[in-house]
């Protein structure tokens, strides 16, 4: 009877404990998903470069560079402004790859740092130099950096005026490259001191922001400069030519001189590139704006439009917020039939004419969409002690025509 009475026992405290069990689990599955949070990892979303402190563009501690005293949060700071409003849900892009509305949150923000600068620049030549030479780039384009330092762009003298030259960048977009980019632009800057480097996203729409720092840059650190020529790396420029140009005019009035582009009507179709919609710009024409792969500007005019881009609302296409400030300034600028943003267009008359031909370049001033190899055959054509451009082909029978005309002549009497 005890050894049942004791089995029994058993069984039943057995069975209470199993319940217990039971009912705990039960219990804590109706505990709040958010009470268990804390004993929970949630999966990291931003990349590792972006956390990596050593990993973000930070300013090399080289003499070209301005110091700064936080250096990690650059990229982060970057990602936010230069993304134009970093969400976890970003809105839908248009049609166009270019989100307005972001862009329009952001339009105000345009004080970006200067991650590499060359503040001794204009200070080598007593004066000033007599030409700077400004040419857009981007950071993955070494060659074509490359190609425009031992041709047009070279510093020195050119019929015995200084030159000067500089490049100007903003932060690649791979930001998965971004410590391999830093070192590189660290080496380059050291070795040719010619690069000017703000922390802003170098994308097509932010080419604004590239035109108001550096006039920024140029009214601070180069105002004794005589003149600037702005440009493309993917153009050929013949120096010799602008600074005979240039010689004939006074660097303390206003110039501004290039292909200069009348009556353009903005846009409208969603799959171009330079779609702008009306809630954007409302007037039908753009004021008069000149072709971006170049253009020359006086020093005194440099002052008057640094100061200007600050009072213009930024505006996606750099060439036609240029052509804002300059109708807030009141000047007009000067068409030039030198400058061929648009390359040499080949007459009609003439489709047997190879325009790719030094004879073409040789009184022109900038010709714009040339490659890299181009850029350099064209510049040892134009410096070749062989290039000829005024000889006469012989003709072995010149103007038969009077002949026939004289044997018409002498036939008429009979």
């Amino acid at each position: 009877m005890r050894v049942h009475l004791k089995g029994d026992a058993i069984c039943t405290l057995f069975l209470l404990v199993a319940l217990c069990s039971l009912l705990y689990s039960q219990l804590e599955h109706l505990v709040p998903v958010g009470n268990k949070e804390p004993t929970q990892k949630q999966p990291s979303v931003t990349p590792k470069i972006f956390s990596d402190p050593r990993a973000p563009w930070r300013p090399m501690p080289a003499e070209g560079t301005v110091p700064r005293p936080q250096v990690t949060p650059i990229v982060r700071r970057t990602e936010v402004a230069n993304n134009r409003v970093q969400t976890t849900t970003p809105p839908p892009l248009t049609d166009s790859a270019f989100n307005f509305k972001r862009y329009l949150l952001n339009k105000d923000n345009r004080n970006f740092n200067l991650l590499i600068n060359q503040p001794k620049k204009c200070r080598k030549t007593p004066g000033g130099p007599f030409l700077l030479i400004a040419v857009k780039s981007v950071v993955e384009d070494f060659d074509r950096r490359e190609i425009v330092r031992k041709t047009w762009g070279r510093e020195g003298l050119v019929n015995g005026e200084q030159i000067q030259r500089v490049f100007l960048l903003g932060t690649p977009k791979n930001r998965t490259v971004l410590a391999t980019w830093e070192t590189l632009m660290h080496q380059e800057s050291q070795a040719y001191r010619d690069i000017l480097l703000w922390d802003f996203m170098d994308t097509f729409f932010n080419l604004t922001l590239k035109e108001i720092h550096f006039l920024n840059w140029a009214a601070e650190f180069c105002h004794n400069v005589k003149f600037i020529f702005k440009g493309d790396a993917d153009v050929f420029v013949n120096v010799e030519n602008i600074v005979d140009f240039l010689e004939r005019h006074d660097p303390t009035e206003d110039l501004f001189v290039g292909d200069i582009i009348y009556n353009a009507r903005p846009i409208r179709v969603r799959k171009s590139k330079y779609y702008i919609p009306e809630t954007m710009y409302g007037l039908s024409i753009y004021p008069a704006y000149a072709g971006g792969g170049g253009f020359l500007l006086s020093s005194h005019t440099m002052r008057k439009l640094s100061r200007a881009c600050r009072e213009v609302e930024l505006f996606p296409i750099d060439d036609v917020f240029l052509g804002m400030c300059l109708q807030r300034i009141n000047l007009k600028p000067i068409l030039h039939e030198g400058f061929k943003t648009f390359g040499i267009v080949k007459p009609s008359a003439a489709p047997h004419l190879q325009t790719f031909d030094p004879c073409f370049y040789k009184d022109l001033m900038v010709v714009h969409s040339l490659k890299v190899a181009e850029i350099w055959l064209m510049w040892n054509l134009l410096h070749s002690p062989h290039l000829s451009c005024t000889q006469k082909k012989q003709v072995k029978k010149p103007f038969q025509w009077k002949r026939k005309a004289q044997i018409t002549t002498q036939a008429s009497p009979l």
